[in-house]
């Protein structure tokens, strides 16, 4: 992904539009695209600032996360249980379908929650 560009020369090019300039005009002397330009002075009419949005997913989201009490105890129950008996005993217990893969990530995120003996 991506940088977004430094808030020094984001102020500049609302400064410079907000001196008279045009928003292409503030593009072109400080090297962005014309683009960047135009929504960065929208982004900041909108809502008054400058800082670039963050990107990515937020943290701590997915539908496996409401879940996680269960799976910790499910896998420390049965140490040696497999992804898709995992997926198994979810959609039977709780009605949630979840691939092995994600409940793979879940697991491999929340590793230090779970004991082995």
């Amino acid at each position: 992904m991506g940088k977004g560009y430094s808030l020094d020369l984001r102020a500049l090019i609302v400064a410079h539009v907000a001196a008279g300039g045009s928003r292409r005009g503030a593009a072109w002397q400080f090297s962005v695209s014309d683009s960047c330009a135009v929504k960065l002075v929208a982004r900041v009419a909108r809502t008054g600032c400058a800082e670039p949005a963050r990107q990515g997913r937020p943290p701590g989201g997915g539908k496996l996360s409401a879940h996680l009490a269960f799976l910790i105890t499910e896998v420390e129950a049965k140490v040696d249980i497999t992804m898709p008996e995992l997926a198994v005993r979810l959609l039977a217990e709780r009605d949630v379908t979840a691939s092995a893969a994600s409940l793979s990530r879940c697991c491999a995120r929340r590793a230090s929650h779970i004991k082995k003996p």
